[in-house]
């Protein structure tokens, strides 16, 4: 056994290692909880935008902030932190059917999936980010009766994203 001067130098010795390594330093890594309410909604797809996404970009973005504004006005409260959800990808498939009328509506496999990729921030007043939710969204098209136009079904993908984030905070 060490004496206690000896454990004590060789515990805070690998406790500055590792802190020093930047493997101590913040402790073990924490889930972040989402505040209950917020004072405004906006959606940023200035990665959409920077993909060269333009107008389809600010279609996604309106139907987005309309479903935030839906599924979360039983949780706004002046005083709480701004939500800004950032879109950062949106992926839809180039066949929507997916081959369904050979393999049926409801038992198909496939790839006609749309998807949806961002991060949700909890904003404080000086501009500081609370918590962040990021998630990766996906809705199966061959099951939903949808037109199978482009804007029609980003919009049905903005408006489910949202609604899945009401359910994950």
């Amino acid at each position: 056994m060490l004496p206690s001067s000896r454990r004590s130098f060789l515990k805070k010795l690998t406790c500055a290692g590792l802190a020093g390594a930047g493997l101590l330093a913040r402790g073990p890594a924490q889930a972040q909880a989402f505040p209950e309410a917020f004072s405004s909604f906006s959606v940023d797809v200035a990665p959409l935008k920077a993909k060269g996404l333009g107008p389809f970009a600010d279609l996604v973005a309106q139907a987005a902030l309309d479903e935030l504004r839906r599924s979360f006005a039983d949780r706004m409260n002046p005083r709480g932190p701004r939500f800004v959800l950032v879109i950062t990808d949106v992926f839809l498939t180039p066949f929507p059917d997916a081959g369904s009328s050979l393999r049926g509506r409801d038992g198909g496999g496939g790839g006609s999936h749309d998807g949806m990729d961002g991060e949700a921030l909890a904003i404080g007043p000086r501009g500081e980010i609370l918590a962040r939710h990021p998630q990766h969204g996906v809705l199966d098209v061959a099951r939903r009766s949808t037109d199978p136009d482009e804007p029609g079904r980003a919009v049905a993908l903005a408006q489910f994203y949202v609604q899945w984030l009401r359910r994950r905070l």
